[in-house]
């Protein structure tokens, strides 16, 4: 298992470094001049020439490469060009926020998508298996902006009952420890703000994961009906053994293992799908800084952005790997040859 372990975590090096050579290459194909951002309209050659060379911005392409990968090793991506604050800092106060919103959808789509797949399975063809299907359609088919919109309408301002944007309402106060704000109000007891915090969640969670709901439900079904046809489902049937204590004891674990990779897929890619549901409900999360860090041209918060996010999802894909390789050992013993 450790030489697994170790594998997979060599394995990620070359992986960020690609990461890090587009996110490089694509922030200098973006228009505009670094140096002209920073100084302005009012900006005199002279000095413009002079804030060049001390950003190191005449030097050879690889030059520049090589200084912006080891500053990045560090964690220093420069400074906001925007609030003129720290890149990271400003990457470090909204992505808590993100990771926030998606857990909460995670938890949406497994506990909604796993429970339907199961059911699904085990009545096959039946009404409820064909209705969800539909549903299932849908859920992928919609895009999560119309999602989000739709749940605004319906649970804003039509039915008033959930919050219409942001997380946390005027007149709540909530003091920073993590920058989670449901896991700082549990360490506040701050009780009223906590009933506020999940409130404020309530629609951009279930908008962000309706199309995870979907995948989970989908591949939970498949994986469920492969292994209920097996012959040693069969053989626990023959001995006597209930329907749902086969399909709890013996189905359900072995039909988990694909389920779990897609599940830890989807978390990555639901902090992806959080630009366009922070954007909707104004969520201060990464999605939302990293519209505005664009729309200003802010080029050192995109780039830790992107590193931070491809980092973390690489991770998560180890701990998916990791969970995969415990749940069946044949995977650890072929990674270890």
């Amino acid at each position: 298992m450790t030489t697994y372990v170790i594998r997979r975590l060599l394995a990620i090096v070359p992986v960020l470094l690609g990461v890090s050579l587009v996110v490089f290459l694509g922030m200098k194909m973006v228009p505009g001049d670094v140096a002209e951002i920073m100084l302005g309209e009012k900006g005199s050659p002279e000095e413009l020439a002079r804030l060049r060379e001390q950003l190191g911005l005449n030097a050879p392409l690889y030059v520049q490469y090589w200084r912006f990968l080891r500053r990045a090793v560090t964690g220093n991506f420069g400074r906001s060009l925007r609030t003129r604050e720290s890149a990271l800092t400003e990457v470090a106060l909204a992505f808590p926020t993100t990771i926030e919103l998606s857990v909460v959808a995670l938890l949406v789509a497994v506990s909604i998508g796993i429970p339907a797949g199961v059911l699904a399975a085990v009545r096959p063809y039946s009404l409820f298996d064909n209705l969800t299907m539909v549903l299932v359609l849908i859920g992928v088919s919609m895009p999560v902006f119309w999602t989000a919109l739709l749940l605004m309408l319906l649970g804003s301002l039509r039915l008033g009952w959930f919050p219409i944007s942001g997380i946390l309402s005027d007149g709540i106060t909530l003091q920073r420890i993590t920058g989670i704000h449901l896991l700082d109000a549990l360490l506040t007891r701050n009780w009223v703000a906590g009933k506020d915090i999940l409130a404020h969640l309530v629609l951009p969670a279930i908008a962000l994961g309706t199309i995870p709901i979907a995948i989970i439900a989908r591949m939970t079904r498949a994986t469920m009906l492969e292994v209920l046809r097996q012959e040693y489902i069969t053989t626990a049937r023959a001995k006597g053994l209930g329907s749902w204590a086969v399909i709890g004891r013996h189905a359900f674990k072995n039909a988990l293992i694909p389920v779990v990779t897609v599940v830890g897929l989807q978390f990555g890619n639901l902090l992806s799908g959080a630009v366009l549901t922070e954007t909707v409900f104004a969520f201060p999360g990464i999605g939302r800084l990293a519209v505005t860090s664009i729309l200003y041209r802010d080029f050192p918060v995109v780039q830790a952005l992107v590193l931070l996010s491809a980092t973390l999802f690489v991770l998560i894909n180890l701990l998916v790997d990791l969970t995969y390789a415990y749940l069946d050992p044949r995977i650890r013993l072929t990674g270890a040859s």
